[in-house]
């Protein structure tokens, strides 16, 4: 019989507690126990990024996270981005620059985004491009991904991102 272990967290700015397995991840707890399936589960290695939340302010793979370890803790998820007066500035973005495919990766993208952009003072273009990397996406070519989240930036300082030159 697997130990089973009560969670309470900050889901989205709002308290929830359930049971969990000791070895259940994250992912599937926010999945399968809280009914938040924006999260995706793509690779299960922490490789492609679909699973990227936010734990306690920074940026986390939630398929390599247990969910006991997030007990107590702060998680925000793409739920977590639109609110009562509608869709996030960089949800909107993601649509005018076109960032979107089939949208397998769109949740994780806009995680990692938020993290980038957020926990940074002033981003440059190859600081975006190298931060992004961290999340694959196999349709959009990056470009319109890379354009809204400089979009998002550009709001969030007030100012656009450098671009000091250099291809990354």
């Amino acid at each position: 019989m697997t130990a089973s272990r009560k969670i309470t967290l900050t889901l989205n700015g709002e308290s929830v507690s359930g049971e969990a397995p000791a070895r259940m991840l994250l992912v599937d707890y926010l999945r399968d126990v809280l009914d938040k399936t924006g999260t995706h589960v793509g690779c299960e290695h922490g490789v492609c990024g679909a699973c990227t939340v936010i734990v306690d302010g920074f940026a986390a793979r939630s398929c390599l996270m247990f969910a006991a370890q997030a007990d107590g803790a702060e998680v925000r998820t793409v739920e977590g981005l639109a609110d009562q007066d509608g869709l996030h500035p960089l949800q909107k973005l993601f649509s005018e620059h076109r960032a979107l495919q089939c949208g397998f990766c769109t949740p994780g993208m806009l995680m990692t985004a938020i993290d980038l952009v957020e926990s940074s003072e002033s981003l440059n273009e190859e600081e975006i491009r190298v931060g992004m990397s961290a999340a694959l996406c196999r349709c959009t070519g990056y470009e319109g991904i890379i354009n809204a989240v400089k979009a998002y930036a550009e709001q969030v300082h007030g100012k656009p991102p450098e671009n000091r030159g250099g291809n990354v």
